[in-house]
């Protein structure tokens, strides 16, 4: 489970991607969540198997924003380091 921010619907939509990601060993963890932007740190996993199943920094964004569009609309950005 990745860190709380104290906001169920933005953790729901976290735990989300985080599921994702872990399926191929990554992780994601809250940096910050200030003033209605989401700041998140992603650490890719390894597939040597399938390469190409680990997601970018750029896809997990877009699935989180995507999520967050769903559960948590009043996020206004997400950043993905």
């Amino acid at each position: 489970m990745v860190a709380s921010t104290s906001d169920p619907k933005v953790d729901f939509a976290l735990e989300q991607i985080s599921t994702m990601v872990g399926s191929e060993g990554g992780s994601i963890e809250v940096v910050s969540f200030d003033d209605a932007v989401l700041t998140i740190r992603y650490t890719p996993g390894v597939n040597e198997d399938c390469p190409e199943c680990v997601p970018t920094h750029e896809q997990v964004k877009t699935f989180l924003a995507a999520s967050l569009r769903i559960y948590a609309p009043y996020v206004s950005d997400v950043a993905v380091t």
